[in-house]
C-alpha cells in the first residue's frame, strides 16, 4: 500500500468516527480533573485521561458504524458513509475497534485501580448504545450516559473516588447530550418509523421531541449551576454558565418548530462550544486564584 493510499484510508477512518466530535466531552473531562485536583493535575495523568477518552470514543463510534452499516446503507442521509459506500473495508474498521478498546483498557489501568475496575462497565455502556435504537427510544439517554463517563472517569482518575460535584457535572453532560441528540435525530424521524427503529422523534413526533429536548437542556443547566455552587465558584464560572445557557438557547432557537435547515450549526457549532466555554470559566478563576489570590 502506498503512503498516499495509507493517508487516504487513515483520513477516511478518522472521518468515519467523526474524530473532531471528541471536543464535545473532552473539556468536561479536563474540568473534572481540574476541579478534583483543585489545580493542574500531573501531566502524565492528563495524557492518560486524553488517551482513555480517545480510545473509548474510537471504539464506540467504530462499533456504531459497524453495527449500523446496513441501516446506514438504506438511509439517504448516511448512505455515503465510508463503510456502506465501500471506501473502508470492514477488517479495517474491526482493527480500529480493537485499537480503541485496547487503548482505553491500557489508559484505564494507568489511571488507577478504580478506573480499571470500572472500565468493563464503561465499555458495556459505550458499545451498548449502538444497539439501543433497535429496541428502545431511550437510546438518547444512553448516549448521554456514555459521554457523562468523561467527567466522572476523570474525577475518579484524580481522586480514586466519587464525589457530589462529579455526579452533578456528569449528570449535566448526560442531559445536555440527550437533548442535542434528540434534535439531531429529527433528521431521521421518518426513516426510523419506516424501518422500525426507535427514537424519541419517531415515537413522540416533532413538537414533543422539541419540548423534551428543551427540558433536558434546562435540567443540564440546573445541574451545572449546582456544580458551580458545590465548587464555590465566583465570577468567571458563572459568566461561563450564562454563556452556555445562551448557547443552548440559540441551539433550540435554530431548530424551533422542527426547522432542520441549520441543524449542522445547531448540532456541531453550538455544542462544540459548550464544554470549552464552561471549562474556560473555571480555568480562568483558578488562574486568578493561583496567581493573584482573587476570584
Amino acid at each position: 500500500m502506498s503512503k498516499h493510499k495509507l493517508f487516504i484510508d487513515l483520513k477516511e477512518l478518522l472521518n468515519m468516527i467523526k474524530f473532531e466530535h471528541t471536543v464535545f466531552a473532552l473539556p468536561f473531562a479536563f474540568l473534572a480533573a481540574l476541579s478534583a485536583a483543585q489545580g493542574i493535575p500531573p501531566l502524565h495523568t492528563m495524557l492518560w485521561i486524553v488517551a482513555a477518552m480517545v480510545g473509548a470514543r474510537t471504539a464506540a463510534m467504530t462499533f456504531n458504524r459497524l453495527v449500523d452499516e446496513d441501516v446506514d446503507a438504506e438511509n439517504p442521509r448516511t448512505a455515503m458513509r465510508a463503510l456502506p459506500a465501500g471506501r473502508i473495508p470492514r477488517w479495517a474498521a474491526w482493527l480500529m475497534l480493537g485499537f480503541g478498546t485496547v487503548l482505553f483498557g491500557v489508559a484505564s489501568g494507568a489511571l488507577g485501580p478504580l478506573c480499571w475496575k470500572l472500565s468493563p462497565v464503561a465499555l458495556v455502556i459505550i458499545l451498548g448504545y449502538s444497539l439501543c435504537k433497535r429496541f428502545t427510544s431511550l437510546a438518547h439517554l444512553v448516549l448521554g450516559l456514555s459521554l457523562s463517563g468523561a467527567p466522572l472517569g476523570a474525577w475518579i482518575a484524580i481522586t480514586n473516588s466519587f464525589a457530589a460535584p462529579a455526579w452533578l457535572l456528569a449528570g449535566g453532560v448526560l442531559c445536555w447530550t440527550a437533548g442535542f441528540d434528540i434534535l439531531y435525530s429529527l433528521q431521521d424521524q421518518n426513516f426510523d418509523q419506516d424501518r422500525g427503529l426507535h427514537s424519541i422523534p419517531a415515537k413522540l413526533g416533532t413538537p414533543w421531541s422539541l419540548w423534551l429536548s428543551r427540558c433536558l437542556h434546562i435540567l443540564a443547566l440546573v445541574l451545572w449551576a449546582s456544580f458551580n455552587r458545590q465548587m464555590d465558584a465566583h465570577l468567571f464560572p458563572w459568566l461561563a454558565w450564562l454563556a452556555v445557557a445562551g448557547i443552548l438557547a440559540r441551539e433550540q432557537w435554530l431548530v424551533r418548530r422542527g426547522n432542520l435547515e441549520q441543524i449542522n450549526q445547531a448540532f456541531f457549532t453550538m455544542n462544540s462550544l459548550v464544554g470549552l466555554v464552561f471549562f474556560s470559566g473555571h480555568f480562568i478563576e483558578w488562574m486568578l486564584v493561583r496567581f493573584s489570590g482573587i476570584a
